[in-house]
């Protein structure tokens, strides 16, 4: 207790205040433990387990896309696409089993058997479907369906079922383990609640009973001499004084006062002897104030003081001589001062008269500007509207031209089958002129052969005739193929000149919109000008409205001041200096005094509360 006797307040309070940092630190470290130590369960528990969902979730998307492709190959007959469906099978097979073979480390309790199972059928389905290539090559679709659609499509929804049983329930073991976390963090918590509560118990009870014993008790005995010595008892025994904190040095400060008090005691009796010799100067004083509060300056004391208070005598009469003269300079100089605040408030209303002038002019040019501003940004915005619209046009244009290329190659490709088949045709004419050949060949072989050949000679005939028939249809066709083939030469050259309209609609367009984007980039700097000198011209307002106000107050201060000056007048005309009867000041005038009792009232509209100056010396000497 010594040692803390010694000992300052703010040290004993900075050592209570050291003991809950530890204190607190210690709370926070073991709480920073168990956090730490719940974190990385946490982190390695739900890490683990999303890990193994985000795989086996991709792994099921990944065997429904294999089937998918599957299902393609059944249908498809284009060679190109053919072997871009193989290479994709190849593809997500493989990264199928990639994605098992991760998923497979991060397997626990039941779901070893269900992975064991996905593999299996997995490999069952692999099996299973790799017949499909086989037959399909060998024309046999019928026996491709029924393994891709029927027995593969049911292992496949098997797979299927499996992999979400064992989403499920990664799920839930997902859930359990935040759960687990959760409850651990509320565990912690509930320590921390303890642990704190616990220790700061225990540290307040130190910190009141050592506070007690070493600050408020010696603190209450040293209040205790200090009432006893306000109260008159100058008799006390002041302890605590080897103290050396500041209880000590307040006990030493009462002794002090204890012994200040005993000097007084003697110091009063030799008071009250001086005090009836006080009396005396005081009445003469007394006297001599009263007649200087009627006004008479005239009045100097003329009794006999003692050598102490003869100083007092002297500076009295002085005074009265140098206030003297003060009045009387007061009224010569009041009489000047009026005049010159009388013509600073006619100046100051002319001045705010042109200001309000001004004030007015700069907001009808602001407010015409900000109209021109918002008429430049339309005309920008339309601009950029228009210059979107062109790019519009431009693309439908290429679209076209694009479109109409199609058109032209459809048509060559279009003449192209023509040509083909007037080669047909011509086969087929061929073919018409060798049969009517033959059949007169066997006509005449029918007649050599007399009445045996009647009936072959029929035939001959009825062959001969249809092979007539058939040149003739052969000739219709070509003469319609002929007709087919110019109209196409005439609508691949009307195409070719759509393409060429459409090519210098683009170029017009293309200047159209060059012109529209130069237009709405000079729409755009003008605008971007008015906006900057309406800013300016704002900036001229706000500052002539202040000089506006300050002109107001600076008028208004100087009808006060000349009424002021009328009121000092007047009361230094109540004095008498000695040199006549007092000088009665001239009133001002009807109007002016009209003026100074009501103030001056500024024909300029107030300012805003953002701008107004608020009257202080600061706000003054920032405008």
């Amino acid at each position: 207790m010594r040692v803390l006797s010694n000992l300052g307040i703010a040290t004993k309070i900075l050592l209570v205040i050291g003991i809950l940092a530890m204190l607190t630190l210690s709370i926070v470290g073991g709480a920073s433990l168990q956090l730490t130590k719940l974190s990385n369960t946490t982190s390695e528990l739900i890490g683990d387990e999303a890990e193994s969902v985000k795989l086996a979730s991709a792994a099921s998307e990944k065997l429904a896309k294999l089937h998918q492709v599957w299902l393609e190959r059944l249908i498809e007959t284009d060679t190109e696409k053919l072997t871009g469906l193989r290479g994709e099978i190849d593809a997500e097979r493989n990264g199928l089993g990639q994605l098992l073979g991760e998923l497979k480390p991060f397997m626990e309790g039941d779901d070893v058997a269900t992975f064991a199972t996905i593999e299996r059928e997995l490999s069952d389905y692999h099996r299973m479907m790799a017949p499909i290539e086989g037959l399909m090559t060998a024309g046999n679709v019928r026996g491709a369906e029924q393994i891709g659609q029927d027995a593969g499509g049911d292992l496949y929804a098997k797979i299927d079922v499996e992999f979400d049983t064992l989403i499920s329930r990664q799920d839930k073991d997902l859930d359990a383990g935040a759960i687990a976390a959760k409850e651990s963090a509320a565990n912690t918590i509930w320590w921390l609640i303890a642990a704190s509560i616990g220790g700061l118990a225990i540290v307040a009870a130190f910190a009141v009973i050592g506070i007690r014993r070493t600050v408020t008790g010696p603190l209450g005995e040293v209040v205790e001499r200090m009432g006893s010595l306000a109260r008159g008892q100058n008799n006390i025994e002041v302890q605590g004084t080897d103290r050396g904190d500041e209880i000590g040095k307040i006990a030493k400060a009462v002794l002090v006062f204890r012994d200040a008090a005993v000097e007084k005691q003697k110091i009063e009796a030799a008071q009250r002897l001086a005090d009836e010799e006080q009396k005396r100067v005081v009445d003469s004083l007394e006297n001599g104030l009263g007649q200087l509060a009627q006004g008479d300056l005239t009045a100097q004391i003329t009794a006999e003081f003692s050598p102490s208070y003869q100083t007092v005598k002297t500076n009295f009469n002085e005074a009265l001589t140098s206030l003297r003269g003060l009045i009387s300079t007061v009224s010569e100089s009041a009489a000047g001062i009026r005049t010159g605040s009388g013509e600073i408030a006619q100046a100051s209303e002319d001045l705010a008269r042109r200001t309000e002038a001004n004030a007015a002019s700069l907001e009808e040019t602001s407010a015409a500007v900000t109209q021109m501003d918002g008429r430049l940004k339309a005309t920008a915005l339309a601009a950029s509207r228009t210059v979107a619209s062109a790019d519009g046009a431009v693309t439908t244009v290429s679209e076209g031209r694009a479109i109409t290329d199609q058109a032209v190659q459809a048509m060559g490709r279009v003449a192209d089958g023509a040509k083909g088949i007037d080669s047909v045709i011509e086969g087929l004419d061929k073919i018409a002129f060798q049969t009517r050949v033959l059949a007169m060949n066997a006509a005449v072989e029918a007649g050599r052969a007399g009445e045996a050949g009647r009936g072959f000679a029929v035939v001959a005939d009825l062959v001969s005739a249809l092979a007539m028939r058939s040149e003739e249809e052969a000739a219709r066709a070509r003469e319609q193929l002929t007709a087919t083939q110019t109209d196409i030469v005439s609508a691949v050259d009307m195409v070719q000149r759509v393409d060429g309209a459409l090519a210098n609609i683009s170029g017009n367009v293309a200047e159209v919109h060059t012109l529209l984007g130069q237009m709405a980039s000079d729409n755009q700097a003008q605008s971007t000008a008015i906006t900057e000198i309406s800013i300016a011209i704002g900036t001229m307002d706000q500052s002539t409205q202040q000089n506006a106000a300050m002109v107001e107050q600076t008028s208004a201060a100087a009808r006060n001041l000349s009424s002021e000056v009328l009121t000092m007048a007047e009361q230094a005309a109540k004095f008498n200096v000695g040199n006549g009867a007092p000088k009665s000041f001239r009133p001002a005038s009807p109007a002016q005094s009209t003026a100074a009792q009501t103030g001056y009232r500024s024909p300029v509209k107030p300012l805003p509360a953002s701008i107004s100056p608020a009257g202080g010396s600061d706000d003054w000497a920032s405008f």
